[in-house]
């Protein structure tokens, strides 16, 4: 190899190195993005920094370096100096659109879920939850005593959920059954769309009180009162009886193995015969085969990181999974991928 191939491909693995340093710099500049109102500020037409500016309440030299840093980031374009309009990643970030995320970047750059990965090694030596050690409670408990943080919580689940409510109803023969309950199922954005393309389904969304806080507003949104209700309780303790089908999304891997299986457990006992347990996560590959490409980014895994600082749980692989099962009663019969709304998979298990 040639010095100067040598040096381009030193310089390729520094440049990395540097971008990922400055990855929570990025997350900070899409929070300060997010809580100025600059995508919605800015709107469909380009605008200068300094109308921007004024309309945020800030000052014009700084807004637009913030601007500059959002260009750079490849969430606006810059026309002209300082004259800037939002690209089509950018206008994720106006909550005035459908499919926003500014819930999911307000919770995921919260200083509450930040701090506890200021802890992540300690995590990796001692294999305990970072969050319960910073704050003196667990994740789910501190929301509950945080109700602003908590309805944020829900309203960025529902926005991360909404790909999936999309793409699962075609993906999943649901016209075999007759009755699903969504457990841990949130405000009932998953439930809501499958329902919506099954109009011979009834369903059940189960989740905590405050986890269903929004629920109603959905069901009522889609119309849906009349063929889904709504069952608060503790999926530790037990899980609503009457469906043929539970579909659990984004469940498990917030839980501990045996957690896991204990929630399995409780749909196993109430499963019909005939009866399926619909499990909708990520399966990790048994390699991390960089040659193949990770198709996300690595999210995934820095997913797995946050279950382990923040909650204790794991995403986990096809053998995990069929490890969990099995504890719980269940048999595995297919893992398919859910190629719409990748990287999550579709895990079918029933009574075995």
């Amino acid at each position: 190899m040639a010095n100067t191939d040598v040096r381009a491909a030193g310089m390729a693995d520094r440049d990395l190195i540097v971008r990922l340093a400055f990855g929570s710099m990025a997350a900070q500049t899409l929070r300060a993005a997010v809580r100025l109102g600059v995508v919605e500020l800015i709107g469909d037409t380009p605008r200068r920094a300094a109308e921007v500016a004024a309309d945020a309440g800030a000052e014009p030299q700084p807004m637009t370096r913030l601007l500059r840093a959002l260009t750079g980031l490849g969430l606006l374009k810059e026309h002209a100096p300082d004259y800037f309009s939002v690209t089509a990643a950018g206008a994720l970030l106006d909550p005035g659109r459908p499919d926003s995320f500014t819930s999911f970047v307000r919770m995921f750059t919260e200083p509450a879920i930040v701090r506890a990965w200021e802890h992540l090694d300690d995590s990796v030596r001692t294999g305990e939850i970072a969050f319960d050690a910073v704050f003196g409670t667990d994740f789910f408990s501190h929301l509950a005593q945080h109700p602003e943080l908590s309805a944020e919580f829900n309203a960025a689940m529902s926005q991360a959920v909404s790909e999936t409510a999309a793409a699962l109803p075609c993906a999943f023969d649901f016209g075999r059954f007759t009755t699903v309950t969504d457990v841990g199922g949130g405000d009932g954005t998953l439930l809501a769309g499958v329902l919506d393309a099954h109009p011979g389904l009834t369903g059940v969304v189960f989740d905590t009180a405050q986890g269903l806080a929004e629920a109603p507003k959905t069901l009522e949104r889609h119309g849906l009162k009349g063929r889904c209700s709504l069952i608060a309780g503790d999926f530790f303790r037990t899980v609503p009886e009457g469906s043929d089908l539970y579909l659990m999304k984004s469940v498990l891997h917030d839980w501990t193995d045996d957690q896991a299986v204990t929630i399995l457990g409780h749909c196993r006992e109430v499963l019909p015969p005939g009866g399926l347990v619909l499990i909708v996560e990520p399966v990790l590959p048994e390699i991390v085969d960089t040659d193949a490409g990770v198709t996300d980014g690595g999210v995934t895994y820095l997913s797995d990181l946050n279950m382990l600082v923040n909650v204790g749980g794991r995403e986990r692989t096809r053998r995990d999974f069929e490890d969990v099962c099995r504890r719980a009663g269940l048999s595995i019969t297919s893992v398919t991928p859910l190629t719409e709304a990748a990287p999550f998979s579709l895990i079918e298990a029933v009574a075995g």
